[in-house]
């Protein structure tokens, strides 16, 4: 019992380190054998694989449902059941992926309106929305628009100015 329980208290340890050290497994290799475990010598699915089967093992035996051949048999069930899940979980973490940052050329075919008045040859300014977040851009237009009228981007020439049309409903 002592030795199954030493086992799992190491599994522990283990963990915890593996919040200082992760990655360490991982690069000892040299990333040579990244492609054929894809993760599983890493030190949380390790550490969990020694806790649950030391734990595992001393609960199976602690209570006298099998021997120490059939409680080593159990822990290393279970441990395989939580290696299996935090290597899952591991994977999902890792997996997490922001969207993509929206740039200027998201903003055409979009509509907006006009904060200052737009001159026939000059720059105005108009009021848009990217991502949800209002950004106000220098505008330029074909014809002079005036202020509070809803326009449409039709290019984006730089990353501050917009080419808009009014928009005829």
């Amino acid at each position: 019992m002592a030795w199954f329980l030493g086992l799992g208290i190491t599994g522990v340890v283990l963990l915890a380190l593996s919040l200082f050290f992760d990655g360490l497994l991982d690069g000892v290799f040299g990333g040579a054998l990244d492609e054929v475990l894809d993760g599983w010598l890493s030190l949380p699915v390790i550490a969990g694989f020694t806790a649950m089967t030391g734990f595992g093992a001393a609960i199976v035996l602690g209570n006298g449902w099998a021997g120490p051949l059939g409680a080593t048999g159990a822990g290393v069930l279970s441990g395989s059941g939580a290696a299996w899940l935090t290597y899952r979980f591991s994977r999902t973490l890792m997996r997490d992926e922001t969207a993509v940052a929206p740039t200027i050329d998201h903003l055409l075919g979009t509509s907006g309106k006009v904060v200052t008045e737009i001159p026939a040859d000059g720059f105005g300014e108009v009021m848009l929305h990217l991502a949800g977040q209002p950004l106000k851009c220098a505008a330029r237009s074909a014809v002079p628009v005036a202020r509070g009228t809803e326009v449409w981007v039709e290019a984006a020439p730089t990353r501050t100015s917009v080419v808009v049309r009014p928009v005829d409903r």
